[in-house]
């Protein structure tokens, strides 16, 4: 059982990653964020730089008011630093990609084989099971990431 749960991780792990060359690829899909660039970018940095040190979620407010509140039509600044740069993104990442499809994959096996033999004997119930697996942990990861929501 052990071998048929590795062996569906590893072929999982692999059409996962064929299809993302497949669609970022050929297909000409991109994954994007729109995002616009700080006019004074170089003095920016600087400041956020010398302030933040830790990698996390920031908010940077306006000053109170007076009557201590927030000044109203002014905005609120959110800011992430991950807490790495551009060499993040060299062939450690695309391994690193390569082993979270894999343990994706058998993370999905392993939880077909504990599930019923009613959900094990079609083969639309277990695309189903894994689509709704995916989709629970995608919302749950992108929820928590947004701070919509805390997750435990």
């Amino acid at each position: 059982m052990v071998r048929k749960v590795f062996l569906a991780g590893l072929i999982g792990g692999l059409t996962l990653m064929v299809w993302a060359i497949l669609v970022n690829g050929f297909f000409g899909f991109k994954y994007r964020i729109d995002m616009k660039q700080v006019p004074n970018e170089a003095q920016v940095y600087q400041v956020l730089k010398q302030n933040i040190s830790e990698p996390g979620r920031y908010l940077c407010n306006p000053p109170l008011t007076e009557s201590n509140t927030f000044p109203e039509n002014e905005p609120v600044f959110s800011i992430l630093y991950g807490g790495m740069g551009h060499e993040a993104a060299g062939p450690l990442s695309v391994i690193l990609d390569f082993l979270y499809a894999f343990l994706t994959a058998v993370v999905c096996a392993w939880l077909l084989t504990m599930t019923s033999e009613r959900i094990i004997s079609s083969y639309f119930r277990k695309v189903f099971f894994v689509i709704l697996s995916g989709y629970y942990l995608l919302s749950s990861v992108t929820l928590k990431n947004t701070g919509l929501v805390t997750i435990p």
